[in-house]
């Protein structure tokens, strides 16, 4: 087993946890990312607002896809959380 696949074994368990944290308290969160951000611009009086902006979005984003590690269509679940719409069946053609 070479040293990444190692790694990758270790920090599996450590990633769960965060994604499980992530889908329990995003929105909290994101409130201190957002509280975190306001004071830094203010103390920083506005030079860095775009950085800072930039900075909180791509925060976010990695927040919203740790939370949302585990749905889709390999695991049965919608991105929404609940599970996956599937088409009703046509019916049997008329003889």
């Amino acid at each position: 087993m070479g040293v990444l696949d190692n790694m990758k074994a270790k920090l599996g368990p450590a990633r769960d946890k965060v994604s499980n944290l992530a889908q329990r308290h995003g929105g909290k969160i994101e409130h201190g990312l957002e509280k975190a951000a306001k004071l830094v611009d203010e103390k920083t009086k506005g030079k860095y607002s775009k950085k800072i902006q930039a900075g909180t979005g791509k925060a976010k984003g990695a927040v919203d896809r740790l939370a949302h590690k585990e749905t889709g269509p390999d695991t049965g679940t919608a991105p929404g959380g609940g599970p996956t719409p599937t088409l009703p069946e046509a019916p049997p053609p008329a003889s």
